[in-house]
C-alpha cells in the first residue's frame, strides 16, 4: 500500500487500464449472455469515462502544485491511445464474442501481405500518428494550463521526443517494413 501512495499516478494508470477491461467484459456480458443490449451500450460507452478521471486527476496533482514526471507522462501517452486505439479494441473483441458466444460471422483477419496489409499498416500508422498528437496536447495542456513551464519541463522536455521516436519506429516497423516486403516479393 505504501507504493501506491507514493505512485499514485501509475496505480490510477494501472486502474484505469484494468477499468477498460472490466467495463468491456460487463459490456460484453450484458450483450451477449444476458441479452441486455442497451445496458451493454451505455457500459461500453462509459469507456471514455476512465480517460477523463486520468486527465482530471493528472491536472488536479499537476495543478495541486506537484512536479510532473513520468507518470504524468505515461498517463498522457495512455490517455491518448486509449482514445484512438480503444474504439476498435472495442469492436475486435465484439466481433469475436460475436462469434464465439452468440452466432456471428468470424472475424475478418487482417491477410499476411498484399495491398489490403499495406493499406491496414498504414492506417495504423496513422493511429499511432494520431494518439501521440493526443498525448502531445494532454502534455501542453498540464503544462501550460493546469501547471507552469517549469514544473512541468520533465512532460515536454522528455516525453515529446519519446513520442516523436515512437512514430519513427511505428512507421519503420509498419508500412515501411510492408512496402519493402512486398517489393521483395514482386522482384
Amino acid at each position: 500500500m505504501e507504493w501506491i501512495a507514493e505512485n499514485r499516478m501509475v496505480a490510477l494508470i494501472a486502474a484505469c487500464e484494468v477499468g477498460f477491461w472490466v467495463v468491456l467484459g460487463a459490456g460484453l456480458l450484458a450483450r451477449y449472455v444476458l441479452k441486455w443490449r442497451r445496458t451493454s451500450v451505455v457500459l461500453l460507452l462509459c469507456t471514455p469515462v476512465l480517460d477523463v478521471v486520468l486527465l482530471v486527476a493528472a491536472a488536479v496533482d499537476i495543478g495541486g502544485g506537484g512536479e510532473a514526471g513520468l507518470q504524468h507522462a505515461l498517463g498522457t501517452i495512455y490517455l491518448g491511445f486509449s482514445v484512438v486505439f480503444g474504439p476498435g479494441l472495442i469492436r475486435w473483441a465484439d466481433a469475436r464474442v460475436a462469434h464465439r458466444f452468440a452466432g456471428g460471422p468470424p472475424p475478418r483477419k487482417v491477410p499476411k501481405s498484399g495491398p489490403v496489409r499495406l493499406a491496414h499498416e498504414w492506417r495504423e500508422w496513422g493511429k499511432c500518428v494520431a494518439a501521440c498528437a493526443i498525448a502531445a496536447a494532454a502534455i501542453l495542456f498540464l503544462s501550460y494550463v493546469v501547471g507552469t513551464p517549469d514544473r512541468t519541463e520533465a512532460l515536454w522536455r522528455d516525453c515529446l521526443p519519446r513520442l516523436e521516436l515512437l512514430i519513427g519506429v511505428w512507421f519503420v516497423l509498419g508500412p515501411l517494413w510492408k512496402l519493402l516486403d512486398r517489393r521483395k516479393v514482386s522482384a
